[in-house]
């Protein structure tokens, strides 16, 4: 029993020194509580003085804003002329001798022009032409053939021959027969014996051969 009534006994003096200590820090509280107020309520009251503001004045009415400057473009501006710098002065070169002067230059006249060929002289060329037909034409006639007369041949015979710078027939040949190679044979011969010419001639006027054509008709009386 004596050992539990001293149990109970420290017991009860714990409680009580616990709830003493509650008490003390209630206290305390309030305490400080209080006095942090009452300070608050001193300053506010010397801090606090209601100060009126006069009302700002009026705003004069704003003027209406200047009409806009029409600004005329800027001027167009020129580039600048190009500068020139002239170079540099060649540099005079002094020579202490004169050299002696050149000789004057030799002017050589142009060649005159060439003239223009003269024009060639007119061509004197020509054929051959007959010369005293009517007598040597008559002699070939009179040669008429023997065989032909007794036959009574007769017929034309177109022959050519080649005229020789001296006038003369050679080389004949038949163009166009008569029918009859009798008649045929006899002009040929007859050209060829009897016939004269004026030769021919060349460009210069020179006698040159050429050639000349006829007919001879045989015919009889």
């Amino acid at each position: 029993m004596a050992y539990a009534d001293q149990q109970m006994s420290g017991n009860k003096v714990v409680s009580i020194v616990i709830v003493a200590v509650i008490h003390v820090l209630i206290g305390y509280l309030l305490i400080s509580g209080l006095a942090i107020s009452a300070v608050k309520e001193v300053v506010e009251r010397v801090t606090t003085v209601d100060i009126e503001e006069p009302p700002p004045p009026e705003e004069p009415d704003e003027p209406p804003p200047p009409p806009e400057e029409v600004t005329a473009p800027p001027p167009p501006v020129a580039p600048p002329p190009p500068i020139s710098i002239a170079p540099a002065p060649p540099q005079i070169q002094t020579q202490s001798e004169i050299p002696p002067p050149a000789p004057p230059a030799l002017l050589i006249p142009p060649p005159a022009p060439v003239a223009p060929p003269a024009p060639p002289p007119p061509s004197l060329a020509r054929g051959p032409t007959t010369r005293g037909e009517r007598r040597w034409a008559a002699r070939i006639q009179e040669n008429y053939p023997s065989r032909a007369l007794r036959e009574e041949i007769e017929g034309t015979v177109g022959v050519r021959v080649t005229v020789t710078a001296d006038g003369r027939a050679t080389g004949c040949s038949v163009t166009s027969s008569s029918g009859s190679s009798i008649l045929d044979d006899a002009a040929c011969r007859g050209m060829e014996r009897y016939a004269r010419f004026n030769p021919a001639l060349n460009d210069a006027g020179d006698p040159t051969t050429g050639s000349y054509s006829t007919r001879i008709t045989y015919r009889l009386n």
